[in-house]
């Protein structure tokens, strides 16, 4: 059965691969369809629709949203995104200047703390539209004031770090509404990296589906065999459809390997085949962009 990939990031937010280096990638590991889901920006969707077209492999056009609860945040995928996406431009463009503000204030607290870095280092580092901690430490592991980003996040950006500030971000019943609205397919990204309490998740896909919710992520590197049984349960449960993805960011999470995870990921072409009868069950456009 033919293997995809429906989570994947490239350099227009945190991956460290170019759009279309991330379709070329994926034609050599035999990938027949990406989604290429960066945060907070499309901007990378057309250079990988344009290689998708070269290498054969499918795109997915897509995009990751962060939303908060009481427990950190939740993640969101939009699938399928139309061409025309002004209402999520207009809100992606002002989650993005949250980013820069926060990214602001994060270089602040570390100047503060006696470490040389700058706004103008950090902008280059992210080469992409949306810039965010990930970019920070890679700043910080080049300047040699960390050996790595792990310990970047560890001592300055994580949320026990001496420099960190919280995001701004939607309400999860706002960002799945408003990825619905412009006609995408909304799945809950990776639900069970949080170890929430017996019964929340449950309670929070009841909530989110009522808002426009259609699938959740069961498939990925980190989700373990049971997780995966979990989710299946709960897609069955809620009547959603089930997607998957490796979350690859090239060299910034150099173990996941892209369409693979750890090694032992495997999403199958029935799952992005289930998602488009989904689709045309009702009544969305289910667009092809490759040959």
């Amino acid at each position: 059965m033919r293997r995809i990939d429906l989570h994947t990031h490239t350099t227009a937010s945190d991956g460290t691969d170019a759009p279309a280096e991330l379709m070329r990638n994926a034609a050599k590991a035999g990938l027949a369809a990406v989604a290429v889901t960066d945060h907070d920006t499309l901007s990378g969707l057309d250079e990988a629709a344009a290689a998708g077209r070269e290498t054969g492999v499918m795109l997915v056009r897509g995009c990751e949203i962060s939303t908060g609860t009481e427990l950190g945040e939740l993640h969101i995928l939009g699938l399928w995104l139309p061409q025309k996406t002004e209402p999520l431009q207009e809100k992606l463009t002002w989650l993005r200047s949250k980013r820069d503000e926060r990214n602001a204030g994060i270089v602040a607290k570390l100047q503060a703390l006696g470490l040389e870095v700058d706004m103008d280092e950090v902008r280059a580092e992210a080469r992409g539209e949306s810039v965010g901690r990930p970019h920070i430490a890679a700043v910080l592991v080049r300047k040699g004031y960390v050996r790595d980003p792990g310990e970047a996040f560890r001592a300055y950006l994580g949320c026990k770090g001496k420099a960190y500030l919280p995001k701004t971000v939607l309400e999860p019943e706002d960002g799945v509404g408003l990825l619905s609205r412009v006609g995408a397919t909304v799945s809950l990204a990776h639900p069970l990296l949080w170890k929430a309490p017996e019964g929340w998740l449950g309670k929070m896909l009841g909530r989110l589906k009522d808002c426009g919710l259609d699938a959740i992520e069961a498939y990925h590197s980190e989700h373990s065999q049971e997780d995966v049984r979990t989710c299946l349960a709960l897609a069955k449960r809620f009547n959603l459809g089930v997607s998957g993805g490796s979350d690859y960011h090239g060299a910034n999470k150099p173990a996941i390997s892209l369409g693979k995870g750890y090694g032992g990921l495997f999403v199958g072409w029935n799952v992005l085949q289930d998602l488009l009868a989904r689709r045309r069950a009702a009544g969305l456009p289910c667009p092809q962009e490759a040959a």
